[in-house]
């Protein structure tokens, strides 16, 4: 795929090439039932998607080192779903080669965003390791917070996630929280409550009593995410006042 002297635009242009003879026109049809605006998809399954990217992952770093990156932007930069998602798939669990000048990269993919789909993959699967791994990069959840961008607002949120299965973040997290409680975007409630909802699962003792301290006040669309691996009888204490 990519001879040793070829420039990552080339590098993406095969791949593109690659996307646009595979996947399903009866799949993009239907992938389009996900999304309430219209989204430019190549009908790719996300298992085929994958395994695919990890072939043009080792002929590409056969003949370069971390050219990767390179080419990920080039495929960040495209309107069309798959060459967004392809972008992360080739870097999938490569974060711990990935340093500051990286995750800057990724931050700014954060303007591209078109879709929860394009979001979700670049910021749990790129950017929510990386933050885990160095937690000072946590600080920048609280400028995506106050943007006036939904996909930056719900990247605040899902940045964490790592972090929250790891019993990390916990008074970022809540901070995090009471900005955004009074968010009334519906991407930013569910990425909130997806965090919480984690928060809950993997650290129980500490996030139950910040539900119970929220519930009058929280969107009900948080705070059901956010009980659904609970005990029963803790998630109907939890929303038995919370807000409709």
């Amino acid at each position: 795929m990519a001879s040793s002297d070829a420039r990552p635009e080339e590098v993406a242009v095969q791949i593109r090439s690659i996307l646009r003879g595979g996947g399903s026109a009866e799949h993009a049809a239907g992938v389009q039932w996900f999304f309430k605006k219209e989204i430019k998809s190549h009908g790719w399954h996300t298992a085929d998607l994958r395994r695919a990217m990890r072939r043009c992952r080792k002929e590409i770093l056969r003949e370069h080192d971390f050219f990767l990156v390179q080419v990920a932007d080039q495929l960040f930069s495209g309107s069309v779903l798959e060459e967004k998602v392809a972008a992360v798939f080739l870097l999938e669990k490569l974060d711990a080669q990935c340093g500051d000048r990286e995750f800057k990269v990724f931050e700014a993919w954060l303007d591209r965003i078109s879709s929860w789909a394009d979001h979700d993959a670049l910021v749990h699967d790129l950017i929510a390791p990386m933050m885990a791994a160095k937690p000072a990069r946590a600080k920048a959840v609280f400028r995506w917070a106050k943007s006036k961008d939904r996909w930056h607002r719900r990247a605040a949120c899902v940045a964490l996630i790592r972090g929250a299965r790891a019993k990390m973040f916990f008074s970022q997290i809540v901070k995090l929280s009471n900005m955004l409680l009074g968010d009334e975007d519906d991407m930013v409630q569910k990425g909130l409550g997806w965090l919480l909802r984690e928060a809950a699962k993997y650290d129980a003792k500490r996030t139950v009593p910040y539900l119970m301290k929220i519930r009058g006040r929280a969107p009900r669309l948080v705070l059901r995410t956010a009980c659904e691996t609970l005990p029963p009888t803790t998630r109907k204490r939890i929303l038995k006042t919370s807000q409709k």
